[in-house]
């Protein structure tokens, strides 16, 4: 199974930009896209279908803003829409699918750039997240967390790490997070596969164009497993050559 997360930075722009030929070549069984700022009446929904995919589609209250959508070839047992936290569902930011034994969760995390309230927000969503999905391991112990993160975690995830030191995404706070997060029984599916690969971003900054080009950028989207997958990773890969969004893909293959 071959399962993609996608910072898209909005669908509609991303299609414009080919995304949908992109998906025909480079086949992906789950499909999991944070950032659609778009409801599911705002495209056309039969691009996706027709290529056999049953879509979750879970968008944020406000227009044009946040949202996530999981497209998948197996039809889902289950899909559940938010996480139960009242901000986090608003901002449509959760959701989740069950395939057989497996459960998937695209998340897409709070950024904390814009200021000291939305960084609080940040550190508040993470600990809300953290118990929920802790407690619905004990249920559903076979998990992946797609996601964007917003958190570079260690200075090999970084361009310039001590030039970023006082980044949101590059916070001490944020990153013992991430650190407790895995020390928790969670695994960084790219790191298990390529644990000294440098130079391997996922996100890099629009406001200045050279800077992709340069390579300076941020890894900040993860495919995170559940320790009882940790074997069943085949492969863990970034593909930063595909540019529909200021991020990239993410993959991970799984037995």
């Amino acid at each position: 199974m071959r399962i993609v997360s996608y910072n898209l930075n909005g669908i509609r722009a991303a299609i414009k930009k080919g995304l949908i030929e992109w998906l025909t070549e480079y086949p992906v069984d789950v499909f999991c896209v944070q950032e659609t700022k778009a409801s599911s009446t705002d495209i056309d929904l039969n691009l996706f279908t027709s290529m056999g995919y049953h879509v979750a589609w879970y968008p944020a209250q406000k227009k044009g803003y946040s949202g996530v959508a999981i497209f998948s070839k197996v039809k889902p047992n289950k899909v559940v829409y938010g996480n139960g936290y009242e901000m986090s569902d608003a901002e449509g930011r959760v959701v989740r699918v069950d395939i057989g034994e497996l459960t998937i969760i695209n998340a897409y995390f709070p950024s904390g750039t814009s200021g000291p309230e939305r960084q609080a927000y940040k550190y508040q969503w993470l600990n809300e997240l953290f118990i929920w999905i802790q407690d619905l391991k004990k249920e559903r112990p076979h998990i992946i967390l797609a996601g964007d993160y917003n958190i570079a975690y260690r200075d090999i995830d970084i361009h310039d790490p001590k030039g970023n030191k006082k980044s949101s995404g590059f916070l001490p706070e944020e990153k013992a997070w991430m650190e407790s997060f895995l020390l928790a029984g969670w695994v960084d599916s790219f790191r298990k596969i390529n644990p000294t690969t440098t130079g391997a971003y996922s996100w890099w900054s629009q406001r200045f164009p050279s800077v992709r080009l340069q390579n300076k950028g941020w890894r900040i989207d993860y495919l995170c497993t559940t320790e009882s997958l940790s074997n069943r990773i085949n492969d863990a890969s970034i593909l930063p050559l595909v540019k529909h969004s200021d991020h990239c893909p993410i993959v991970i293959e799984i037995k």
